[in-house]
């Protein structure tokens, strides 16, 4: 059964990529817990329909709201690598 993502969560993934690309897609892929081909093609969608917009680009509203933008990238940033924490527990638990 295919699994249904959001438009932030395929906006998130692609820029989770971009900011991981050493990576790779494959190694990013892996991590979201997406397939290679699923990753490229929100890439390629979001390239050619230029919703995602760089980051830092100055479209905020006020500092707080720069801050609670800096601050989601952090916790999603905290959030991943606790996943990637919790694969490698289980991993080497068994």
């Amino acid at each position: 059964m295919v699994k249904p993502y959001d438009k932030q969560f395929k906006l998130a993934a692609v820029q989770y990529y971009s900011e991981h690309k050493n990576l790779g897609l494959k190694g990013c892929a892996k991590n979201l817990g997406v397939s290679y081909q699923t990753l490229s093609r929100w890439k390629k969608e979001l390239r050619e329909s230029r919703v995602i917009h760089p980051r830092d680009s100055g479209n905020y509203s006020s500092d707080l709201a720069k801050e609670n933008v800096r601050l989601k990238c952090q916790l999603r940033n905290t959030e991943e690598v606790l996943d990637v924490l919790k694969k490698a527990i289980n991993i080497l638990g068994n």
